[in-house]
C-alpha cells in the first residue's frame, strides 16, 4: 500500500507552503501575501491533485497580485466570447461581421472549449482544441476561429477578468483545403443574367458582374453617388464610396474610387430607378425612405444572407452548380477584363486595390498577359448579350 502523504512542516513567516490535506484529499498551497492594513498576515490557499498544480496556482495567485487583476474564478470561455461580440464590436454590421463571428463562435468553438474557466486555460488547451477543428475546417477557418479567441480574451483583459492571453501563444494549423475562389466564363456570365432578368437581384448582378464593386460596397450604394448622364465632359459613372463596414467606410483608402459605367449599367439602372419610383408610389409611407439602390420590397437595405440565397437560386436556374457565391461576381469581373487584354494596372484601379500587386496576388488564377485598356471593355464583352 501507498503510504498516505505527510503534512510539509511550516516554513518561516515569509514562505510559500505545501501540504497535504487528509479531509479534503488535495494538495494545499498557503500562499504569502504580506500583510493586511490591519496588521493580519494575508495568507489564502490554493487546492490541487498534485504539488505541480498547486505551484502554478500559487504563481498565477502571486501575478494577480503583482498587476492587479484578479479574475473571476467561474468567468469561462464562452462569457469571454460572448462579452466580445456584445461590446467589442460596437459599430460593426449586425448581420454581416458580428454574425460572422457569432455564427463560427457557436458552431466551432462554444461546444468545445466554451466552458473552459478562462483562469484555467491554457496553451495546450487551445492547440488541442485547434487540432480537433482542422480536421474539418480550412487553414483560413482556423485562422478566423483563433482570431476570435485571441480578441475574446484580448477584450476580457482589459475589463480585468483576464491576467494573460494564452491564445497569443498558439499559432493556427493547417486545416483542411478550402474551396477556391473561381470565376465564371463569359457564357456562363451570360447564362446568370438572363436567368436573373426577371429577379430583384437583376441589377445588383449587373452591376457587380459588369464594375467590379464588392458585395459590401453594393449593397449600401444610394442614389446621389450614382450618375447616370455624361456632364461636363465626364461619362456616366458610380462613386463607391461606402461599405457596409464599420463607420461606413470601404475597405481601404485606395478602395474608394469613380468607375465609368458601361451602356448596359446604364440602361439597367435607368430601368431600375423607374421601376423603384413605381413600387415606391404604390406603398406609399411603408416605403423606407433610405435612398438606396438596391432594396427589399419596403425599401428596406439587402441582407447579405438573402443576396446569397437569391444567387444561389439563380445560378441553379442558369444551369450552374448552386457553389458559386456573389462575392465570385468580382472575380468574373477582373477574368473577362484581363482576358479581354486589359492591363493589370488598370484593373487594379476599376477594383480598388492599393496596387496591382494586391490584384496579382488575389486575382492570379484569374489573370491573362495583357495588350491594351480600357474600362469601356464590357461593352464589348457583353455587346450582344
Amino acid at each position: 500500500m501507498s503510504e498516505t502523504p505527510k503534512r510539509t512542516p511550516k516554513a518561516g513567516h515569509g514562505a510559500d507552503t505545501i501540504y497535504w490535506d487528509p479531509v479534503k484529499k488535495s494538495y494545499v498551497g498557503a500562499v504569502s501575501l504580506g500583510y493586511a492594513p490591519n496588521g493580519k498576515r494575508r495568507r489564502p490557499k490554493v487546492y490541487g491533485k498534485t504539488k505541480t498544480e498547486v505551484r502554478q496556482k500559487i504563481r498565477d495567485l502571486k501575478k494577480e497580485m503583482q498587476t492587479g487583476v484578479k479574475a473571476p474564478a467561474n468567468y469561462t470561455v464562452a462569457d469571454a466570447v460572448n462579452d466580445w461580440l456584445e461590446r467589442g464590436l460596437k459599430g460593426r454590421d449586425e448581420k454581416g461581421t458580428i454574425g460572422k463571428n457569432r455564427s463560427m463562435a457557436n458552431k466551432h468553438l462554444m461546444p468545445f472549449i466554451g466552458k473552459a474557466k478562462l483562469k484555467e486555460l491554457s496553451a495546450d488547451d487551445v492547440d488541442d482544441w485547434l487540432d480537433d477543428r482542422a480536421e474539418f475546417l480550412a487553414t483560413r477557418s482556423l485562422r478566423d476561429l483563433l482570431a476570435i479567441l485571441r480578441r475574446s480574451i484580448a477584450h476580457a483583459q482589459r475589463r480585468d477578468k483576464a491576467a494573460r492571453n494564452v491564445a497569443l501563444l498558439v499559432t493556427a494549423p493547417e486545416g483542411r483545403p478550402g474551396r477556391p475562389s473561381k470565376a465564371l466564363n463569359l457564357e456562363q456570365a451570360k447564362a446568370v443574367l438572363i436567368a436573373a432578368r426577371p429577379s430583384r437581384l437583376y441589377a445588383y448582378l449587373v452591376l457587380s458582374l459588369l464594375s467590379g464593386v464588392r458585395t459590401e460596397e453594393a449593397r449600401p450604394l444610394t442614389w446621389d453617388h450614382v450618375f447616370l448622364e455624361t456632364t461636363g465632359g465626364i461619362p456616366p459613372h458610380v462613386a463607391v464610396w461606402r461599405s457596409v463596414r464599420k463607420h461606413g467606410e470601404t475597405k481601404t483608402r485606395k478602395s474608394r474610387r469613380t468607375i465609368a459605367l458601361p451602356k448596359q449599367v446604364v440602361e439597367v439602372l435607368e430601368e431600375q430607378m423607374r421601376w423603384q419610383k413605381q413600387e415606391r408610389a404604390s406603398r406609399g409611407m411603408e416605403w423606407s425612405p433610405t435612398g438606396r439602390v438596391f432594396t427589399t420590397r419596403s425599401g428596406e437595405p439587402l441582407d447579405a444572407a438573402n443576396v446569397r440565397r437569391d444567387f444561389k437560386a439563380i445560378v441553379k436556374k442558369a444551369g450552374l452548380k448552386p457553389e458559386w457565391t456573389p462575392r465570385e461576381l468580382r472575380h468574373s469581373f477582373v477574368s473577362l477584363l484581363s482576358d479581354h487584354g486589359i492591363p493589370l494596372e488598370t484593373i487594379a484601379l476599376l477594383v480598388g486595390h492599393s496596387s496591382q500587386a494586391t490584384t496579382e496576388a488575389v486575382y492570379r488564377k484569374q489573370l491573362r498577359p495583357v495588350i491594351t485598356k480600357g474600362a469601356e471593355a464590357m461593352d464589348d464583352i457583353f455587346a450582344d448579350s
